[in-house]
C-alpha cells in the first residue's frame, strides 16, 4: 500500500507546474524535518513563497502538509525516487544529503540547481568522504571554517566555485534558548551524564562502551545513553549487547528519539568521542564535554592535504576535557571537576560562538533568503532561450 501511496505521491508532483516547483525540499528520513522547518517556516511565513517537500519517510512531519505554500510528497527510497531524480523538472533542490550524485540518486538530465544545507558544525573534509559535496551547486554553511575547507578543495583540485552562503546552525539557537540549569548535585548520585556517542565502528559503544558504563554506574552516576540514530542501522549487535546488560538498572535510561531533549536539558554533562552532538551540547547548553579519546572518524585520507584543522579537534578542549580510552577509570574524578569548573563557560562559549558559528540569533531567515535567491537565479535561467 505504501509502495501504491508513493507512486501517487510522485505522480502529484510531477504534475504540478514548474512555478510551483521553483523550490524543492527533498529528505531521506524525519530527522531532517527539524533543521529544514525553521527555514521553511521563513520562506513561507515572512518571504511568502510556496517549496514543495519530498520526503522518502512516511513519518516525515514535512509530508503532512498540503497546502497553499507547502505540498507534502512521499516518495519512498526504491525505483520512484530513482526515477524522480533523474527526471526532476525543479528551481533549486535543498538537501542534507552527503555523497550525491556518487550512487544511484544523480543529478536531473533537466537543469536544477542543487543546495546543500549543513546539519553539523563539524568540518567538511575528515568525517565524510573528499568528494562528498561536490556535486552540489550552492552550499549553506553553518560557519566560517566550513568556507574555508571547501573553498580549500577547490583551490587544490581546481574545481569550479560553488556558491557558498553564511548560513548558521538553527539547532545551536533551539538549544540556547530552551537552556534551563540542570538539578543541583552534592554526590556522583545526583549527577546525571548524558553518553552520545557517534556511529561506526570506533566509537565509544564499538570500542569500549560497556566498560565505560559499568564504571559511571560502580561510581554511583546515573547515565541516559543516546545513540545516534544510524547506530541501530550500523553496529545494531553492539547496541542489543549494552540494552540487554544495562537495561535492568534503576540508573540507566536509553534514549533513542532525536527529537527528545530532557536527557539534553537535564544532564549535567556529556561523553562522546567525535559527534556533532558534544559540539551542540556544549556551544549550545554551555555545559562541558568529556571526549574519548578514540580515533578520529575519518573517512578518507586525503583530508590531511588541506592542511586546516578540523573543528571538531579543535574545539574539544575548549568545551571539556579529553581521556585516553586506556584510561577510563579517571573519568568519574575527571567529570567531577568538569563540573566544579562548569561556572566559568559562559564567556568562553559566547567567543566561541561568534567566532565559529554564522548568524547566531537569525539562522532561519538567513538560510530561507539564500534559497529564494538561488529560485530568482534559476528563474533568470529558465527564461533565456534555450532554458528550462
Amino acid at each position: 500500500m505504501q509502495a501504491l501511496k508513493n507512486w501517487r505521491d510522485y505522480q502529484a508532483f510531477k504534475a504540478l507546474p514548474r512555478e510551483r516547483k521553483r523550490i524543492v525540499f527533498y529528505s531521506e528520513s524525519a530527522q531532517d524535518w527539524h533543521h529544514f522547518e525553521p527555514v521553511i517556516d521563513y520562506l513561507t511565513d515572512v518571504l511568502g513563497e510556496s517549496i514543495c517537500y519530498l520526503s522518502s519517510d512516511p513519518d516525515d512531519p514535512g509530508v503532512s502538509h498540503d497546502g497553499e505554500q507547502i505540498s507534502g510528497f512521499c516518495i519512498g527510497r526504491g525505483l520512484i525516487r530513482t526515477v524522480c531524480f533523474q527526471w526532476l523538472q525543479a528551481g533549486v533542490m535543498v538537501m542534507t544529503m552527503v555523497d550525491f550524485n556518487k550512487l544511484q540518486l544523480k543529478r536531473s538530465v533537466n537543469p536544477v540547481s542543487y543546495a546543500y544545507m549543513f546539519h553539523t558544525l563539524v568540518s567538511v573534509h575528515r568525517a565524510d568522504h573528499e568528494d562528498s559535496y561536490d556535486s552540489y551547486d550552492a552550499i549553506l554553511c553553518a560557519g566560517p571554517h566550513q568556507m574555508r575547507e571547501i573553498r580549500k578543495r577547490e583551490e587544490l583540485l581546481h574545481l569550479p566555485e560553488k556558491q557558498l552562503f553564511p548560513h548558521g546552525y538553527h539547532r545551536l539557537e533551539e538549544l540556547s534558548a530552551s537552556r534551563r540549569p540542570p538539578p543541583e548535585w552534592s554526590s556522583n548520585a545526583d549527577i546525571h551524564i548524558l553518553l552520545a556517542p557517534s556511529w561506526g565502528e570506533q566509537t565509544i559503544l564499538n570500542l569500549c562502551g560497556s566498560e565505560l558504563i559499568q564504571i559511571l554506574l560502580d561510581a554511583g552516576f546515573r547515565i541516559t545513553l543516546r545513540p545516534h540514530y544510524q547506530t541501530r542501522n550500523t553496529t545494531p549487535g553492539i547496541l542489543k549487547h549494552i540494552v540487554d546488560k544495562y537495561a535492568g538498572h534503576p540508573r540507566f535510561m536509553l534514549v533513542e528519539d532525536m527529537a527528545e531533549s530532557d536527557s539534553l536539558l537535564d544532564s549535567h554533562i556529556m561523553i562522546t568521542d567525535w559527534s556533532g552532538a558534544g559540539i551542540e551540547y556544549g556551544l549550545g547548553l554551555e555545559k562541558p564535554v568529556l571526549y574519548i579519546d578514540v580515533p578520529p572518524k575519518a573517512r578518507n585520507e586525503w583530508w590531511p592535504k588541506i592542511g586546516l584543522e578540523p573543528f571538531e579537534s579543535f574545539v574539544r578542549d575548549k568545551i571539556g576535557a579529553i581521556v585516553p580510552p586506556d584510561k577510563l577509570e579517571e573519568i568519574p574524578n575527571s567529570i567531577r571537576e568538569l563540573l566544579e569548573k562548569s561556572g566559568s563557560f559562559s564567556q568562553r562559549i559566547e567567543s566561541l560562538q561568534n567566532e565559529w558559528v554564522f548568524n547566531p540569533d537569525n539562522s532561519a531567515a538567513e538560510g530561507a533568503r539564500a534559497i529564494a535567491e538561488l529560485a530568482a537565479q534559476s528563474d533568470k535561467h529558465s527564461e533565456l532561450p534555450g532554458g528550462d
